[in-house]
C-alpha cells in the first residue's frame, strides 16, 4: 500500500487521504442524517439538472480562441500562445479603431510582467504580493501563470530552495501511483512473477531446474465476479474510463490542444484521462462526476504552455495535484448525500441568493418571486464548474487568477462572480420572463471580464 501520496495542506488533505481513500469523512452518518436529496450528481452519469425544459448542464460553446497549428505540431505551444496572444491584441485593436491600443497600455503590461518575474525569482516568495499582482490579471507565456498557480494552490512552498525536491517527490509519487492503479491485473501479475522469479534465481543460485508455474487463485481471475476480485474493481472502473474518454472528446472542441486526431491532441486527452481516472479510483465516494474533464482543462493547459521543458514535460503529474488541491474547496458539492447539508450544493446557491438581495434587492425580488428563476436553474452550472462553460477559455484564465489569487479564497470570489454577472445583465433580467431569463442566464453572453472582475471585488457582503 502506497501511504503519504502527495503532500497537501490540512484543508487539503482530506480530500486526498489515502489509497482509495474516501473525499468525505462521515459519508454514512451524514446520509443518515440528513437523508438522500435528488440530486443530479451521480457517478459516471450526464451532469444535468431537471428543470421544466430539461436543458442540458454543459452547452456547446463558441470559442474565439483557438490553437491554429496542425498535426505536427513543429512551434512548441507557449509560442503558439503567444502568437494568438499577439492576434488577439491586433484583432482588439481592429475592433476599437486605430490608435486605441495606448502606449500606456503597452507600458503597463511590461511593468506587470517585469513585477511578477520580480516576484517570482526571490529567494522567499511573498504571497500576499503575488496574489495581488495575479488578481490583476497574469500574463501569457514564459510560464508565469503556471508557476504563480502553483504557488496560490500551495503546490509549490514559498522558499525557492525547496521547489526542487517538492517537485521531484510529487512527481515521482504520481508515477507509482500511476503504476499502482492504472496497470490491469494481468500487468501487475508479469511485474510481480518477474520479480517472483528473480528473487528464486537468486536464491537458487546459477543451477539449473524445472520451470515452475505460478498459480492463479480464483480471485485474480478475469472471469470473477467477486467484489475483492481485481478484475471484477478493474473492469468495473472501465465504465468510468468510457465516460471519460466521451467528455474528453467535447472538451473545448474548437481547440486543437484538446479535439481532434492529431498525435498531440490525442496525447492530451490520455493525459487528463489518467489523472480523472486516478481520481475517481482514489475517492470511491465521488469517483467521476461529468464537468470535472472541464475543470481540470484549465489546468493541464496552462502547466503544458510551461516554457520550462521540464516542468511541461510533467504537467500532468502537477496537474493531478492541484486538480485536487483546487477541487478541496468544493468537492462537497459532489455529493449528492451531502446536498442539503450545511456543505452542499443548495447552501452555497442559497449564499449566492442572500448576496444578491444584499446588492440589489429590486433584481432579487424579480428572479425569486416574479419570474420565478431559480439559482438551481443557471448557478448550478456556474458553481460546480467554476465558471468553465460559460467563457471562452482566454476568459476563463483571466478569471481564474482572480479566482485563485483571492485571499479569502476561490468560493468566495466565484459567488461575488456569480453576483455580479446577474447584475450585468440586471436591464436584461427585469424586463423578461421565466423563459427569457432562463435562456440568458443558461447562455451568458460576452462581457467585458475586467469589468465584471472589478464588480465583484466591489460588492458588498451578504451580512
Amino acid at each position: 500500500m502506497l501511504k503519504g501520496k502527495l503532500q497537501l495542506p490540512d484543508k487539503a488533505r482530506r480530500v486526498f487521504p489515502d489509497r482509495l481513500g474516501s473525499l468525505v469523512a462521515g459519508l454514512v452518518d451524514k446520509e443518515d442524517e440528513n437523508g438522500l436529496y435528488d440530486s443530479v450528481f451521480e457517478s459516471g452519469e450526464e451532469l444535468e439538472f431537471i428543470q421544466p425544459d430539461r436543458a442540458e448542464l454543459c452547452k456547446e460553446s463558441d470559442y474565439e480562441f483557438q490553437c491554429e497549428y496542425g498535426d505536427d505540431c513543429d512551434l512548441s505551444l507557449n509560442d503558439k500562445m503567444m502568437e494568438k496572444e499577439d492576434a488577439k491584441t491586433r484583432k482588439r485593436s481592429e475592433k476599437d479603431g486605430p490608435g486605441q491600443v495606448s502606449v500606456m497600455e503597452v507600458f503597463a503590461a511590461d511593468e506587470k510582467r517585469s513585477d511578477i518575474e520580480h516576484e517570482l525569482s526571490q529567494k522567499e516568495i511573498n504571497l500576499e504580493k503575488l496574489r495581488r499582482i495575479a488578481s490583476t490579471g497574469l500574463p501569457e507565456g514564459g510560464g508565469l501563470r503556471g508557476t504563480t498557480w502553483k504557488l496560490l494552490l500551495g503546490y509549490l512552498p514559498p522558499s525557492r530552495d525547496l521547489w526542487e525536491k517538492e517537485l521531484t517527490e510529487n512527481r515521482q509519487k504520481y508515477a507509482k501511483l500511476k503504476e499502482e492503479l492504472l496497470s490491469s491485473p494481468s500487468e501487475l501479475n508479469a511485474v510481480n512473477n518477474d520479480v517472483l522469479n528473480s528473487d528464486e534465481l537468486n536464491a537458487e543460485g546459477d543451477g539449473g531446474g524445472p520451470l515452475k508455474r505460478h498459480g492463479v487463485s480464483h480471485e485474480d481471475h478475469p472471469l470473477s465476479v467477486g467484489k475483492s476480485s481485481a478484475w471484477h474493481q478493474y473492469f468495473q472502473h472501465t465504465e468510468i474510463a468510457d465516460q471519460i474518454d466521451r467528455d474528453l472528446q467535447r472538451t473545448h472542441p474548437n481547440i486543437k490542444f484538446f479535439s481532434g486526431d492529431s498525435s498531440f491532441s490525442r496525447k492530451n486527452r490520455d493525459a487528463m484521462r489518467n489523472i480523472l481516472l486516478l481520481f475517481a479510483k482514489l475517492n470511491p465516494a465521488i469517483r467521476y462526476v461529468q464537468g470535472m474533464n472541464e475543470v481540470l482543462a484549465p489546468i493541464f493547459y496552462v502547466f503544458s504552455a510551461d516554457t520550462d521543458q521540464q516542468n511541461a514535460a510533467n504537467a500532468e503529474a502537477d496537474s493531478f495535484s492541484c486538480f485536487v488541491r483546487l477541487l478541496s474547496d468544493s468537492v462537497d458539492h459532489f455529493c449528492p448525500q451531502l446536498d442539503n447539508s450545511p456543505v452542499g450544493i443548495l447552501s452555497t446557491l442559497s449564499r449566492l441568493t442572500d448576496l444578491l438581495k444584499a446588492n440589489d434587492e429590486e433584481l432579487w425580488r424579480h428572479l425569486e418571486f416574479t419570474t420565478k428563476v431559480k439559482p438551481q436553474f443557471y448557478a448550478f452550472r456556474w458553481i460546480t464548474l467554476l465558471l468553465t462553460q460559460e467563457f471562452d477559455l482566454q476568459c476563463i484564465l483571466r478569471i481564474w487568477d482572480s479566482l485563485l489569487s483571492n485571499p479569502s479564497g476561490v468560493q468566495d470570489m466565484l459567488l461575488r462572480i456569480c453576483c455580479a454577472m446577474l447584475l450585468c445583465v440586471k436591464s436584461r433580467l427585469l424586463s423578461g420572463d421565466f423563459a427569457a431569463n432562463l435562456r440568458l442566464l443558461q447562455h451568458y453572453p460576452d462581457i467585458n471580464i475586467e469589468y465584471l472582475l472589478q464588480l465583484a471585488r466591489d460588492l458588498s457582503p451578504d451580512t
